[in-house]
């Protein structure tokens, strides 16, 4: 794997987000194959007559068969950089119930290490070679340039997500995490008080201005204070 350019910038403040469709179709067209989510951060389940294998199952996966289904089953196996498909009427029903956008990392050329725990990241900041990380409201993803089996709990809070995987595509709700741990990170040398609490509100609400859910921005502002207060400990 090669690392991918590495970013040094603070997180940019949370943006409009962009429909789940729109934003899949920017990815389409950069080459990242997308797929929709649901609640959960879980692909839509199998139409009926793919239910269970019945079909055989798409071409690519572990084993291949004739499925030709134009719905998105199959999980990171349907996701594709085809905006005809991505558009047509048999996706429409699971964009209009879609909270959030995949993506096939293998399909786009790139393995995402998964890291879920503090602790994960301070393994990987002294272990891998420095590349390309996005926030997540967990921890974060490094992203390198190849194409490797994906593996999950290669040791303790670490996934591989690559070939017949899927990762979420990260918006607005990470970059709130982002901003929070950014902002912890820059107040600890602070005389205060700094009303961290009050900025972390303020957080909260442009994240759910723009569609996170208030639970969802909550939980990743709370962690991005917490990580940063860690980080700069």
């Amino acid at each position: 794997m090669a690392p991918a350019r590495k970013t040094a910038s603070p997180p940019a403040p949370a943006r409009p987000q962009r429909p789940p469709l729109s934003t899949a179709l920017n990815l389409a067209v950069q080459g990242v194959p997308p797929l929709p989510l649901r609640a959960g951060k879980m692909p839509f389940g199998n139409c009926p007559r793919c239910t269970g294998g019945a079909c055989g199952g798409r071409p690519n996966m572990k084993n291949p068969g004739p499925c030709q289904c134009p719905a998105p089953c199959h999980a990171w196996a349907a996701a594709t950089t085809d905006t005809r498909v991505l558009t047509s009427p048999a996706w429409a029903p699971a964009w209009r119930e879609a909270v959030a956008v995949g993506y096939h990392p293998g399909g786009a050329g790139v393995t995402v290490v998964d890291l879920d725990t503090p602790a994960a990241v301070a393994w990987a900041r002294e272990t891998l070679p420095a590349t390309r990380t996005v926030p997540t409201t967990r921890g974060e993803h490094w992203i390198y340039r190849g194409v490797m089996r994906s593996a999950n709990a290669v040791r303790p809070g670490v996934d591989i997500k690559s070939a017949m995987a899927y990762a979420r595509w990260l918006g607005a709700g990470s970059q709130a995490f982002g901003v929070a741990r950014f902002l912890a990170i820059q107040h600890t040398d602070c005389p205060g008080p700094c009303g961290l609490d009050a900025l972390g509100e303020e957080i909260v609400a442009a994240a759910v201005s723009v569609g996170v859910p208030e639970a969802y921005a909550r939980r990743a502002v709370a962690n991005g204070l917490d990580t940063g207060q860690g980080a700069a400990a």
